[in-house]
């Protein structure tokens, strides 16, 4: 078997960092679940742009008279959740499928919630809080119409991203569930040392016990003459 070679973040090669990951949604993925995978994959994708849609919002929100600790803030999210984001929920979800590993099931379910919340919490907009919600768009209205329209983009994207969140909480415990995960299971893989690095089902199904096929004397024994009874 080929050695597999850490390919996400795909960085340039002048870069002299290298990827820290190994992503493959077709080899490392039930075909059942890839869709699923790969679309909470996509929404870790729209909520960095929203982070970076945010953070414009936030300079027109400056410029147009509000205040500028809500361009710093959202400066700040936009470096910490981007990255974060991706290790803390979205590589506990692709390991969890990947290993059908129950600790990382949980981590997930745990972490991605926080993530709803907040989600929902930047749609809101409260003021000082470094998000262009709906509050804080719509209360702008009456200081400067142009940054209020160009901070309804974030408000939207940041509802959109909260229903979807909130949809794919719901898909993956009723997987995890139907397939007879539970917080004990968690526990037995974090007490056992599994939730390190959960061998992937690949390795379950390779490195199996038992003799492989039926033991066979070495030269088989043929009817003589050539004729089978």
């Amino acid at each position: 078997m080929a050695e597999k070679v850490n390919n996400f973040p795909p960085l340039p090669k002048f870069i002299p960092l290298k990827p820290c990951f190994y992503q493959n949604f077709a080899d490392e993925i039930p075909i059942e679940h890839q869709s699923l995978v790969r679309k909470i994959y996509q929404l870790w994708i729209f909520y960095c742009i929203t982070l970076g849609v945010n953070l414009i919002a936030c300079l027109a929100w400056w410029i147009g008279g509000g205040s500028g600790v809500n361009f710093g803030l959202a400066i700040l999210w936009l470096i910490l959740f981007s990255p974060c984001s991706y290790v803390c929920w979205f590589r506990p979800v692709y390991k969890a499928f990947r290993s059908d590993s129950s600790f990382n099931f949980m981590a997930f379910f745990f972490i991605f919630g926080a993530q709803f919340i907040l989600a929902g919490i930047q749609a809101i907009g409260i003021s000082g809080w470094g998000a262009c919600g709906w509050l804080a768009a719509v209360t702008f209205f009456s200081t400067n119409v142009g940054a209020a329209v160009i901070m309804l983009f974030p408000a939207i994207m940041f509802t959109l991203s909260a229903a979807v969140m909130f949809f794919c909480l719901l898909r993956v415990h009723r997987i995890y569930r139907g397939g007879g995960g539970s917080f004990q299971k968690a526990q037995d893989e974090w007490h056992s040392g599994l939730w390190r690095d959960p061998p992937s089902r690949e390795a379950r199904y390779n490195n199996f016990s038992g003799n492989s096929l039926p033991e066979y004397p070495t030269v088989p024994n043929y009817p003589a003459g050539g004729r089978w009874p």
